[in-house]
């Protein structure tokens, strides 16, 4: 190879270096999607954004934890039981409290979730989720590592579009899961409520998490932010998701935003 050959080929081997850098620092793509059906028709009432795409469903899977939790009999009632904090779970200061089945879901307890799925176990955890036909059902965490059963629905194996998540929802509520009774109705008591205009009132689940790279890096400042639930209004009963994936660098929670602004459209959003 000739010098001038030489060089030619390090300035373009620099070159392309620094665009395969640029494009791997590059924020993950914003993604914005809701979708709102009649709980009783399924007919879309409102649907707009990329709702096919499948991501994790972070702290929205709580849902569908807290159903297999009161099946299963692990859960009893809206404060049974009541679990204290562990120091060596190394949360957040503010999952460092004492936590019941209405705390869990209303301040979003990571912990606790780990705590019911390892007592429901690798094999009855995964049996719950395929036959809730639950996203991509993928419970096996990340590959090479044993998190499957605690950590497989952050930013890991498990994945939901919000097509998917209306379609459990609306099974849930109209009572069509494989489940007891009982597991509807405890699991319907500690969902959040909110009220919304013109007499809606509206139950859910947010999810919020940092994004990653393939490498499994967090992907710079880009969030993504779930709310999940149905609302009611009389004898009138939707379902809905919606999703933000996004650069996010203010200190609310992304998938607060994202909970707020459905709760302040869905009203003029299904008339």
């Amino acid at each position: 190879m000739t010098i001038k050959r030489h060089i030619g080929f390090v300035l373009y081997s620099a070159i392309t270096m620094i665009c395969l850098s640029s494009l791997s620092a590059k924020a993950a793509e914003a993604v914005q999607c809701t979708v709102i059906l009649d709980a009783k028709s399924g007919e879309a009432l409102y649907r707009k954004g990329e709702c096919d795409k499948a991501f994790a469903p972070q702290s929205s899977f709580k849902l569908p934890l807290a159903i297999m939790g009161y099946d299963a009999g692990i859960l009893k009632d809206e404060t049974t039981p009541r679990w204290e904090y562990k120091a060596e779970w190394k949360r957040p200061k503010r999952e460092q409290q004492p936590t019941d089945p209405t705390i869990w879901e209303r301040d979003s307890i990571v912990w606790y979730s780990q705590e019911v799925t390892r007592r429901l176990g690798k094999e009855k955890f995964a049996d719950y989720v395929r036959r809730f036909d639950y996203g991509n059902a993928d419970v096996r965490g990340v590959k090479g590592r044993t998190d499957g059963l605690t950590e497989s629905w952050l930013m890991s194996s498990l994945k939901i579009s919000a097509d998917q998540q209306v379609d459990f929802v609306r099974r849930f509520v109209d009572g069509n899961l494989p489940v007891s009774k009982a597991a509807y109705d405890k699991t319907m008591a500690i969902i959040p409520k909110f009220a919304a205009a013109d007499g809606w009132q509206v139950q859910g689940k947010t999810g919020s998490g940092r994004m990653r790279t393939k490498a499994g890096k967090y992907d710079g400042d880009s969030w993504l932010g779930w709310f999940v639930g149905w609302a009611q209004k009389g004898d009138r009963q939707v379902v809905f998701a919606t999703l933000n994936v996004k650069d996010w660098k203010s200190e609310e929670p992304i998938s607060f935003a994202t909970r707020d602004a459905l709760i302040a459209d869905l009203p003029k959003l299904v008339k």
